[in-house]
């Protein structure tokens, strides 16, 4: 059984957890880094088609979204120096801490690949026949058109996987790494409050979560400052005002012919 529960330990934990953030930090930027840059590679077979590269990239994408991050740390980690070795390649001696940010960027990189498929099929093509319209080249419209509507689409996306590798990384430690769950786990092993411990965990990943969402949400504000504002009239109702608002009579006309038209 652990100690009872005092508060004290709490905000006696949090600061000592506080020294840690960067540990965290430096591996999900490290890894949104990789993943980003995987993710780039991994989507363009499917968005030009590329049929033999296009099926890779699916398998790839499918394989690490499709297993949990833990079994991939582990496979990176203990599996990738075997491979190696079959062509003599001795990486025994590196950092765990490459592995682990290989494994996390290895696996955001398939869930940013399908976020950047997804944005970039989001603008409008008409947009881009417009530009090869007035003369631009593929670059051009890419960098100048695509882009800028393609990465505002996906902060959401980006946000979502950030925030999601954070609280990943509290595995990084069964690997060795002394992040915050690490400390965190010799913190109460020393005291036996157990809960305390925890609670200030929880605390610490739940700031460093708000601030970046914030974060987030002012970036994709300022990246879609320039579209035009949704009229009242034309938002989607939602939530109980939609549940419970008045039909009109013309809502409830039915013809032979099904609904009546508003004319």
């Amino acid at each position: 059984m652990g100690a009872p529960f005092d508060i004290s330990f709490v905000f006696e934990y949090f600061v000592k957890l506080l020294p840690f953030v960067k540990t965290s930090l430096f591996i999900v930027a490290s890894s949104i880094a990789v993943g980003i840059a995987v993710g780039f590679l991994v989507a363009l077979p499917r968005l030009y088609d590329v049929p033999v590269l296009k099926r890779a990239s699916q398998l790839y994408a499918s394989f690490f979204r499709g297993t949990p991050i833990l079994i991939q740390l582990f496979l990176i980690y203990y599996g990738l120096p075997e491979l190696l070795k079959l062509i003599s390649i001795d990486v025994s001696k590196m950092p765990v801490l490459v592995f682990v940010i290989l494994a996390y960027g290895l696996h955001n990189g398939a869930y940013i690949s399908e976020g950047i498929r997804a944005a970039v099929k989001a603008v409008d093509k008409s947009q881009v026949e417009a530009a090869y319209a007035v003369g631009m080249t593929g670059y051009q419209a890419f960098t100048r058109i695509v882009f800028p509507q393609a990465l505002a689409i996906s902060i959401p996306i980006l946000a979502n996987i950030v925030i999601a590798t954070l609280k990943d990384t509290s595995l990084a430690f069964t690997l060795g790494v002394m992040e915050l769950t690490g400390k965190s786990q010799t913190l109460f092993t020393m005291s036996r409050h157990m809960i305390e411990s925890y609670v200030a965990l929880a605390l610490v990943y739940f700031i460093i979560s708000f601030v970046l969402e914030r974060l987030f949400n002012f970036s994709e504000r300022r990246l879609l400052r320039h579209e035009a504002p949704v009229a009242k009239e034309d938002r989607v109702p939602m939530g109980r005002k939609w549940l419970n608002r008045k039909l009109k009579p013309a809502d409830l006309a039915i013809t032979k012919g099904g609904l009546a038209n508003d004319a």
